[in-house]
């Protein structure tokens, strides 16, 4: 099993650093990078603990830290971990594969109030990897903690298929956008965010026990 992100980064080494050098120009400009921080701060109380899931090289979980939220990020680009931990010292940054997601490991107990995967991670893993990955979101989320993956179309990853694999993963979707400043989904979108809830959390609220 090969991600699409590490066939990419082994075929063009420099792909990584340019890709990382892309976002702190941009950040130099004035662009606004923060949409999806924003999001996830709105919807955790403060000082929550956050799981920037594929953070790259830090660009959302370094918002999210600058906004009192205690961040953990995984990527499994050694060298974007390496920018994350130069730019944005107050995370805990980890290179790990999110397919083994174990973050007890790395004496990481607590669970996470929120889960936020986006950038496109999502279609960059390998296929074979999408459920067990969504599944170990699930297995670190708090009971009443969410998970939100965002992703465009057109990258070999339908939104119905990742939907079926959320459910396959035991996480139900809680809220489907088509941006992250709240634009409605469905309807001609190009784009989803998915909010998900653990299905068991789901069904004890529903039924009351």
């Amino acid at each position: 099993m090969q991600h699409e992100w590490v066939r990419i980064t082994e075929a063009d080494p420099e792909h990584s650093a340019r890709y990382a050098e892309r976002f702190r120009t941009m950040e130099a400009e004035g662009r606004d990078l923060h949409g999806e921080a924003r999001f996830i701060d709105a919807m955790v109380g403060r000082g929550a603990h956050v799981l920037d899931a594929g953070c790259g090289p830090g660009r959302v979980g370094g918002e999210l830290a600058a906004r009192g939220h205690r961040v953990v990020g995984v990527d499994i680009d050694p060298v974007l971990i390496a920018v994350a931990e130069a730019d944005h010292p107050d995370p805990l940054w980890i290179c790990g594969d999110l397919t083994e997601l174990d973050l007890t490991g790395h004496g990481v107990a607590e669970p996470f109030d929120a889960i936020v995967c986006a950038g496109n991670v999502m279609t960059f893993v390998a296929p074979e990897a999408r459920v067990e990955i969504l599944r170990r979101f699930g297995l670190h989320l708090a009971p009443d903690g969410r998970a939100v993956v965002g992703f465009g179309a057109g990258r070999g990853y339908e939104f119905d298929e990742f939907l079926d694999d959320a459910t396959s993963a035991g996480l139900a979707p809680d809220l489907l956008l088509s941006t992250w400043d709240l634009r409605p989904f469905p309807g001609p979108s190009d784009f989803l965010v998915a909010v998900l809830v653990r299905v068991d959390a789901a069904t004890e609220e529903t039924t009351g026990r």
